[in-house]
């Protein structure tokens, strides 16, 4: 039996008042595991390319960042979120797969941490538990919760929630080679392109939709409208959606999580929700899920 609002906002004000006493990490004064340093690493290193890459720019260069930019970004939205993460929608194996793949691109990680950090997102939003809630602070839930694996443990646990994608060959296969993958991309801009391809395509374009994805964790849950009574800080912000391929109708999704499309309205620009209706009507998409108006009447806030 699911929980009512009143039950789960009982629960989520245990569960904060039980760590009041939790004292926030300050970044430099808890352990950095090696998982850490290589995150944190591998982040200066794209954007310490996003510095080099005015000094070489060329036109090919921009397509190639834009090109990573929407095959990475769409592989996040698409794929590790809705399709992974929420199953709102099923596709045949080799194309799951393939999305999957274009979503590494993206550097985020591989599709078992990201999805795993994701459920834990949901299932403790704006909790204690939460794994990159901005009530720990606007920077911490944009990128600093990143490079704390042990703070992540410690709240939300082992990777317990992810069980259908590690029992697939592939998925654990990513996440054991995922450093291997990210690699060999950017060995073949740069045999490609040359330091133009590199800097604009790992550098700018993965920079970018990073930041992107980023603004969903902070900005979504501090600036914006609501439509929905969640019972969390999740807001619509219009003005990203665009960017973020539908992602930022954040109050939207958090009212119906399982719902493949985001931008409800006909007016709500939903690029990753046209890809999947796209392939529903050519028959590669099925089972597609979205809110009932049931389900839309009992979560409107009263106008």
């Amino acid at each position: 039996m699911s929980m009512s609002l009143e039950e789960e906002n009982h629960r989520k004000n245990v569960e904060d008042k039980a760590g009041m006493g939790r004292r926030k990490r300050a970044i430099w004064e808890r352990k950095w595991r090696r998982l850490d340093i290589v995150k944190a690493f591998s982040s200066l290193f794209v954007h310490f390319l996003c510095l080099l890459a005015p000094f070489n720019f060329t036109w090919p260069a921009l397509r190639v960042a834009l090109v990573v930019y929407t095959v990475g970004g769409l592989g996040i939205t698409v794929s590790y979120h809705r399709n992974l993460a929420h199953r709102s929608f099923k596709v045949p194996k080799w194309l799951e797969y393939l999305f999957a793949y274009c979503g590494l691109l993206a550097i985020q990680g591989d599709p078992i941490d990201w999805v795993s950090t994701h459920r834990y997102h949901h299932q403790f939003t704006d909790s204690e538990r939460d794994p990159h809630s901005p009530k720990e602070g606007f920077w911490f839930s944009h990128l600093l919760w990143l490079f704390d694996t042990g703070y992540l443990v410690e709240k939300c646990g082992r990777r317990t929630n992810v069980e259908d994608l590690k029992r697939q060959w592939y998925y654990k296969f990513l996440q054991r080679t995922v450093m291997y993958h990210i690699l060999a991309f950017g060995f073949l801009l740069y045999y490609y392109g040359g330091l133009s391809f590199l800097t604009w395509g790992m550098g700018i374009g993965v920079a970018m939709e990073h930041h992107v994805t980023c603004c969903i964790n902070s900005l979504c849950h501090v600036w914006g409208s609501r439509t929905w009574k969640t019972n969390d800080t999740s807001r619509n912000v219009w003005w990203l959606s665009v960017f973020s391929f539908g992602e930022s109708w954040h109050n939207n999704h958090h009212a119906f999580e399982s719902s493949a499309r985001q931008g409800l309205e006909w007016w709500q620009i939903d690029i990753s929700w046209y890809i999947v209706r796209f392939l529903e009507i050519i028959g590669l998409a099925t089972d597609v899920k979205l809110p009932s108006e049931s389900q839309r009447r009992r979560m409107a806030l009263a106008r």
